[in-house]
Parts: structure tokens; sequence; C-alpha cells
């Protein structure tokens, strides 16, 4: 069975640059678990908070860190078969504009 969290919105301080760091901006986390037993959608909110725990803990530089950490954490934390955690970054400045920028985490 897969639970899905999509577009968990997290306001924090990560990036390479030093004014994301201090002024900090949206992060979107789409989460998604593969779990063995049913009734484990009754810890949606633990899971969401989990994601923000991990956010709040400390300032990332990189996408990849940040979603390796939220990925580590939840497998520690829950029964689990596999996670899957992706990290967006909608306001990313780039030329040429782009929607956002992304990385995602797994583990069996």
């Amino acid at each position: 069975m897969t639970i899905e969290l999509d577009g968990i919105l997290i306001h924090g301080f990560h990036g390479a640059l030093d004014w994301e760091r201090e002024r900090g901006q949206n992060f979107l986390f789409d989460v998604e678990l593969e779990v063995g037993e049913a009734g484990s959608s009754d810890k949606l909110g633990d899971v969401a908070a989990c994601v923000k725990e991990v956010s709040d803990a400390r300032a990332y530089h990189l996408l990849e860190a940040l979603a390796t950490a939220v990925v580590d954490e939840l497998v520690a934390r829950f029964p689990v078969e596999r996670v899957s955690v992706r990290v967006r970054k909608p306001d990313v400045v780039l030329d040429p504009p782009v929607k956002f920028a992304a990385v995602r985490a797994t583990r069996p």
C-alpha cells in the first residue's frame, strides 16, 4: 500500500546562497510511503510533523542533503518498506526561468 502526502508547505532557511539562508523561502515536500499494514494512514500528521522537524532543525546548503535527511528520519521513525521524498524549491531564480527545482531521495 502506498500513502502519499503531496505539497507539504514549509518555510525553510536552506540554500547555497547567503540570502536564502537568511531570509528563507518556501519548500514543497512530496512524500510517498510504502507500508505493509493497514491503518498506517492514521499517522499522516506525524509524518508531516517529522518533515517539518527535520527542515526546522538546521539549514541545509543542498536540496539533496535536505531530502536525504528527511528520508532517513522517516525510515528511523516509521515502519515503512520504502520511502521517497521529493523536495521542490518553487522560488528558484534561474535564467531562463523554471517552475521549480527539485530532488528526490528514496530508501528501500
